[in-house]
Formats: C-alpha cells, structure tokens, sequence
C-alpha cells in the first residue's frame, strides 16, 4: 500500500460506525466514512471533543458545529502549506492521504531539476492544488486544470501562500478533456501528468462526466501529451470502487507500448493513531524507464 505517513499538522484519530475522527492542525472535525465498518477504539467521550462534526441528512448534510472555528486555517507538509476549511460536501480542500504521492513526485522532478531541466507538469481535476504546490516547490512548472472555477481561486491561494513564483503555474478554468484535445492540437507536451478524475461530474458548459466511460479514453489522449523524456504518470481513483488491477491495466494499454516504463498501483491509506489503517482509495503510478529520464 501507498502509506502517507509523514505528517505533522493532520491526524486520525479514530475510526468507526461510518465515520472518521481528524485532527486538522489544533481542531477536531468528525466526517462520514461509509467504509469504516467496524467499532471506534477510543471511548464515546474522545469523539464528543470534535469541534465540528458532519452529519448526513437526507441526500445531502451539513457541518454541527460545537465550537467556534475560524472559517479557515492553514496547515503544514513539511515546507507545504495549505489552506482547509469545513464545506458544504464534508469535504476540507485537502486530500491528505495524498501527501504520500506528493512525495513520489517530488522525488523524480527533484532528480531532473539537479541536472538542470525544468519539468513540465500537467494537473487535472486539480483541485484546491495540493500536489500543483507539491510539484512546483520541487521546481517544475505546473499546469493546473478544473472545471469549478472556485476551486482553482482556491488553488492560486495555496501557491501565493507557499511565496512560489508565479512564472512556476498556468491556472486553467476548463474541462479536462476539452482543455487535454486543445493541447494535443497545439502540440504542447509534458514530462509529468497526474490526474485525480471524480466519479461523475459536469463541466463548465454542462458536460457529462462518468469515470468508467471516460478514464481509459482521457489516459490514452494524455499519452499523446508526453514529451520524449517524462518522468511520470499518476491516477488517482477515489469514489469508484476500482481496483488497483484496473489502473495497472489502463496504464499498461496506454504507455507501455512507448515507453515500457514500470507500474505501481496500491491502495492509498492514512495510519490510524487508534490503530490500524484507513483507505482512501488506489493510486496508479507509471514511472519511465532511465533511459527516457536521461
């Protein structure tokens, strides 16, 4: 498994009976987890200490708040940091299970940048920007892509709060297979492409967005998209229920044939401080071969 396990400022505390216990930074949220089956470990008196706690309602939920929190913080990675808050959708503008693929990242653009290239990366469905920051402070420059227009303001804040150079980002407000098309048109091409897809979804002009019709189509117009020399592909899959078998598949009908590089694909878990792991979906990752990096 892909274990994110370096962190500081953010926590689980506990598990259990459909939910989650979390330490963000000094507040303590409690948020829907539907595959936590099992019991919590800590006493009924330790998850009653959440600031906030998230309850489902319905189709949708909303946030109880017990305390007073401010309407946004920020947290720390190592030199990352972030800004998180309590949305409507459970949700805090931050995946931090994610970190352990930051890193990944990190490692292989660091390598290129020691002998003086500046990788090209490419990120869609980017999100509020946790791994565009994560990319661009090992020293590439970094193509962000969402179809919310919120969440790519989000995105800017993160980078202007990390005091990253502007010239290190492109912020695009489109959808990804719509911008991805434009791209392959122009020519344009990228050593690096990470991609974080929801299960469904609309774009900005209404389009239609189901992951199981439109991830292997997206990944083989990505390759297209792969300068001569890359260094990475990355999928991320979160709400479908796919296997990491299925991203090994994708990846290997897509890239192989060209760069016959070496796939990794594991589920993605968070240590849980109460005991035992928490899953947070699989990530598949293609890394090419030395000769394609030299």
């Amino acid at each position: 498994m892909f274990l994110a396990q370096q962190w500081t400022d953010f926590e689980v505390l506990d598990t259990g009976s459909g939910e989650k216990l979390e330490r963000w930074g000094k507040y303590l949220l409690a948020r829907p987890d539907p595959q936590t089956i099992w019991p919590p470990a800590l006493p009924e008196r330790r998850w009653a200490e959440a600031d906030a706690h998230y309850l489902r309602t319905g189709g949708g939920g909303h946030w109880e708040f017990r305390k007073t929190l401010p309407e946004e913080w920020i947290i720390g990675y190592g030199d990352l940091r972030f800004y998180v808050r309590p949305t409507g959708f459970k949700h805090t503008g931050l995946f931090p299970e994610q970190a352990v693929n930051w890193d990944w990242m990190r490692g292989l653009i660091n390598k290129r940048v020691q002998t003086g290239g500046t990788p090209k990366i490419l990120n869609l469905f980017g999100y509020t920007g946790g791994a565009t920051v994560a990319c661009a402070a090992g020293g590439a420059h970094v193509t962000h892509v969402d179809a919310a227009k919120g969440m790519v303001t989000w995105a800017k804040r993160n980078a202007e709060l990390n005091a990253l150079p502007q010239e290190r980002f492109r912020f695009i407000v489109e959808d990804a297979n719509a911008f991805v098309q434009r791209e392959i048109r122009r020519g344009r091409t990228y050593d690096g492409i990470l991609m974080d897809p929801p299960s469904y979804g609309r774009g900005p002009s209404g389009e239609v967005w189901k992951l199981e019709n439109e991830l292997f189509p997206l990944v083989e117009s990505c390759a297209k998209l792969l300068s001569d020399q890359p260094l990475f592909f990355l999928i991320n899959s979160y709400t479908t229920g796919f296997q990491p078998a299925v991203l090994v598949n994708v990846l290997q009908r897509t890239l192989d044939a060209r760069f016959g590089g070496r796939i990794d694909a594991e589920e993605v878990c968070l240590p849980v401080t109460a005991g035992g792991i928490l899953p947070c979906g699989a990530s598949g990752r293609y890394t090419f071969s030395p000769s394609t990096q030299e």
